[in-house]
Order: C-alpha cells, then structure tokens, then sequence
C-alpha cells in the first residue's frame, strides 16, 4: 500500500498557495500517493486536523487568492513533546510524507521535525518577501509586486495633483526585493532597503536639484524592514521643503487573486 502524504500551507500566506496546493494534490495522486490535506498550518498538525484530499476540497482552487487550507504561527511546535504529538497523528493516519507550501520558518520546523521523527518533506517557496535561499523566485511575488505597482500609480495621481512626497512602506522585514522591484517598476525617486546603505544629505542633494529644475512631486518606497516610513516623510517636509505623506500599504499586498506567473509557477511544483 502506498505511503500517505500530507499537504500543508504555513507562516505568512501568499497569492499562488492555493494553486500550489491543487496541483501537489493532482501530481501526487498521479504518483500514487494516499494524498492529505492539513488546515491551519503547524497548528494542525498538532490538532490532528487532517482530511483526505478529495477532488471537491480542490476544484476552483487556481483564482484563489491567500490559502483556503488556512495558516498559523506555532510557537509550540519548537518543543519536542508537541511535535511528538503531531507526529503521532501521523503515523495513526498511515502518513509518511510532507509537502509545507511557506518559507523558511516553515522549513526550519519541518526540518526540525525530519530530524526527531525521521518525516521526509518537500518545500515549496511561496513568500512574497522572495528570500528563500536556493530560489530565485517564490509564490506570490508577482501578485504581491502587482498590488504595489497598482498602489503606488494611484498614489502617484494625487501627488502630481497637490505637488506632494508620498511614502509608501512595503512588506520586507529582512529583504527588500519588493521595495527595490516596485520602485524600478514605478520610477520613484527614492527607494530604501534593509540591504543597502544610504545617504540621505546626497538624495536631499539630489532632490532639492531636481525640484529646482521643475519636478513638483516625489515618490519614494521603503522596505518595512527599514524602520524609515516616519522618519523620511518628516524629513522630506523639514529638509526638502515639500509636503509629505506616509501610505503603509501593509497586508493589502499578500490578497488578490495569483496573477498568470502565480498560477503557472505552481504548476512547474515536482514532488520526488
């Protein structure tokens, strides 16, 4: 009898989870597998909140945006009894194998597990902070990058309107691929990043320049993991002389439905 897999999405969700789940679903049917969905993350494994993957629970999955299987933060799992138990739930269902659709947080605990109880597991990258190391690219990234670029254009109609400097704090507690992305994408003047160091009396320098020379707004985009947001918009009215707004744009950009590179980049998901 083959051995039982389980699919499980977990740690921050992402446009592009869902389409990831049908089709690990679809391939590993395909592969003989006794195939498992687990709701609510690590919390479920230790909830013992497993059900077979039956075609209902996976049909319009592809349009969806977050995760219908649901996620948390586990804490609890980092000790040895917990996952003990989770492992159990486990064995009692015939489950051998694990599929975590998350990032590294959610592969640091499924390695963890692999280490105590022997659990081999697969992990499909799906962040929108796109900082898995090993990857060039995670699920939701495209959507997550969309949701900014739509943002930061209707944003940019009203500063032109009042001749102001807008901010906009995107996702990126460590990593600042969306900032950095969605500012090339979008032309602003400014763009910070955890990764990179900055000048602001040379940006200052450069803006006072170009405002003499007739630009009337400016936008500027700031990775979360800056801590800027505040800083750099009052510094723009005190030092730049121009009037400022901060826009935290927040979890906006996890939703939406996984635009086509989402979509596709699920299904180029192999389990072996």
């Amino acid at each position: 009898m083959p051995k039982g897999l389980a699919i499980l999405t977990s740690g921050g969700d992402s446009a592009g989870m869902n389409p990831a789940v049908k089709c690990a679903v679809e391939y590993a049917n395909q592969k003989g597998y006794q195939t498992h969905l687990v709701y609510d993350g690590l919390r479920g494994l230790i909830a013992d909140n497993i059900v077979p993957a039956t075609r209902d629970l996976v049909s319009g999955l592809l349009h969806r945006g977050g995760t219908l299987l649901r996620s948390s933060r586990s804490p609890e799992f980092f000790d040895i009894e917990v996952r003990r138990k989770a492992y159990e739930n486990l064995v009692r269902r015939g489950i051998g194998n694990l599929i975590v659709i998350g990032g590294d947080g959610s592969f640091r605990a499924l390695n963890q597990f692999h280490s105590d109880f022997g659990i081999p597991f697969a992990g499909i990258p799906a962040t929108i902070d796109n900082d898995i190391a090993g990857t060039d690219y995670c699920l939701g990234v495209d959507t997550a990058l969309n949701v900014i670029r739509e943002s930061v254009d209707s944003i940019r109609d009203t500063a032109s309107s009042f001749s102001r400097a807008f901010v906009i704090e995107v996702m990126g507690r460590h990593c600042g691929y969306l900032a950095l992305t969605s500012a090339l994408a979008c032309g602003a003047e400014i763009c910070l990043v955890p990764e990179i160091p900055y000048d602001l009396e040379s940006i200052g320098a450069r803006l006072k320049h170009d405002i003499a020379n007739g630009r009337r707004y400016v936008i500027a985009v700031v990775a979360e993991g800056t801590k800027m947001g505040d800083y750099l918009t009052r510094w723009i009215n005190d030092s730049i002389g121009m009037e400022a707004r901060l826009t935290v744009l927040g979890h906006v950009q996890r939703g939406g439905s996984p635009t086509v590179q989402d979509r596709i980049m699920a299904y180029n998901t192999k389990i072996r």
